[in-house]
């Protein structure tokens, strides 16, 4: 799940032009709405969907593991966390 949220910070520090330290993230599961993350910059929150996370999930194995994954490679799956499950 540190990942995740490590993944996400650095996606939206990266869109956003700003430090990887103004960036807040939080993490949740609905019946409704599936995995989502709650992101708070400059003051403002916004709402990334499960594709929007598995995008900057992406981006992080590539920039910090040297991965090269698909989207058809990642999935995001709820046991006691939230977790990425990446195969290839």
């Amino acid at each position: 799940m540190d990942e995740i949220i490590n993944a996400i910070c650095l996606h939206m520090a990266e869109r956003k032009g700003i430090k990887v330290t103004d960036v807040q993230v939080e993490l949740s599961w609905e019946e409704e709405t599936g995995f989502t993350a709650e992101v708070w910059t400059q003051g403002r929150s916004q709402y990334l969907v499960e594709s929007n996370m598995i995008e900057a999930i992406l981006r992080y194995l590539q920039s910090e593991y040297q991965i090269r994954a698909y989207r058809e490679d990642v999935r995001l799956e709820l046991d006691e966390e939230i977790t990425a499950v990446v195969n290839g």
